[in-house]
């Protein structure tokens, strides 16, 4: 049984000062842009410009393009990009996870390629996890990769990849060796893939927004030469669960929705009820008690400890927290949902209504984190 803790987050003079220094980068960036997603549009030439000022990959030593920054450091520009909805989409996967499992596992020669790149803001990443059929149990992945001369041969497909249509790069986890149902973690490992690998196709999933994001992705036949393997053969799912942690604690967990509470306010300022400064005093101090988690698993990465069970705490509670918002608020605001509508609390109801049920799927589902949790504590 793991010892459930969340100790205090660190504080410091360096990270206020970050902080006035990111909202001011944004007050000027984002400056007469109409409109901008609660989840963050993709945008290359934003992600340049953030780069450009040394805040992607801020933890990265100096010699692979980053700063050297702590992770509180990095989290603290994630926050204000967030609250301010910036169109980040284009290098966050890359900045939250993947450089760091290839700094942390990555061979010296994927190190010097790649994360210099996605410094630069110039290097998309994708994760080509959960499969057909097998949604988030990663240990039951069917994708194979097979030993051949020079290299490996993989076969299989990927489902949910998010962006991976326009990204450069797949974080791809598959079985190197038969099913062990005794031990079902075993055999598994990660390669880093160019998406330009002649066998690869992505296969749009048009979601229920009307939008193009999800992707089926197809490895026919992908020959990935022996450098592409991350770490060691057999350890992805190691690997991937500390990956999972960068994933799943952090504050786009629960600030994805921050937009639609922001446009009640709005809503209970011109009309103020009692209902409404109840429904907003209960919704505001849940994002101060997430807040803190987060923050407290941040500090826990920064100090080198493997926080999976607190992650996946946030990252439920956080799941919960963002699916409640759009139902509290419609008993709230007598105002129904249009995503054409020119008034901006219908617009954002209509957007997070449609996007609110990917938040189960989004970092591992409810049921999946509840037994990760259930097992941590000793209760499986």
């Amino acid at each position: 049984m793991q010892q459930l803790d969340f100790p205090r987050p660190h504080e410091s003079v360096s990270t206020q000062r970050l902080r006035a220094e990111v909202r001011a980068f944004l007050a000027e960036e984002l400056k007469g842009r109409e409109s901008y997603s609660f989840f963050g549009e993709f945008d290359a030439q934003f992600s340049e410009a953030v780069g450009a000022r040394g805040w992607i990959g801020m933890n990265f030593p100096k010699r692979y393009g980053g700063s050297e920054a702590g992770v509180l450091e990095r989290y603290v520009v994630l926050e204000e990009m967030l609250a301010a909805r910036a169109p980040m989409y284009a290098h966050s996967i890359a900045d939250r996870q993947s450089g760091n499992l290839l700094l942390r596992y990555g061979s010296e020669v994927q190190r010097e390629e790649i994360l210099p790149r996605i410094a630069a803001g110039k290097c998309y990443f994708c994760i080509g996890m959960s499969e057909p059929d097998s949604g988030s149990d990663l240990a039951s992945v069917r994708t194979r990769a097979t030993k051949v001369d020079g290299g490996w041969r993989v076969n299989g497909a990927k489902i949910w990849t998010s962006s991976a249509h326009r990204s450069h790069y797949m974080i791809l986890l598959c079985r190197t060796s038969p099913l062990d149902e005794h031990h079902r973690h075993a055999g598994l490992s990660q390669f880093l893939v160019d998406m330009k690998t002649p066998g690869i196709v992505c296969r749009p999933i048009i979601n229920i927004a009307d939008e193009y994001d999800f992707n089926e992705v197809v490895l026919d036949d992908v020959f990935l030469p022996e450098a592409a393997l991350i770490g060691g053969e057999g350890d992805g799912w190691k690997q991937v669960t500390s990956e999972l942690a960068f994933e799943r604690s952090g504050p786009e967990r629960f600030l994805s929705h921050l937009g639609l509470i922001e446009e009640l306010v709005a809503v209970l300022q011109r009309d103020p009820s009692e209902r409404g400064v109840i429904a907003i005093g209960r919704l505001v101090a849940h994002l101060y008690t997430l807040r803190r988690l987060s923050r407290s698993v941040a500090t826990m990465i920064a100090d080198g400890s493997e926080p999976s069970l607190q992650a996946a705490i946030v990252k439920d509670l956080g799941t919960v927290f963002e699916q409640e918002i759009p139902e509290i608020e419609r008993l709230i605001a007598d105002s129904e949902p249009d995503k054409t509508s020119s008034d901006p609390y219908q617009a954002a109801l209509a957007e997070v209504m449609l996007r609110a049920p990917s938040c189960t799927l989004r970092g591992g589902t409810k049921e999946i984190l509840r037994g990760i949790i259930a097992r941590s504590i000793g209760l499986r």
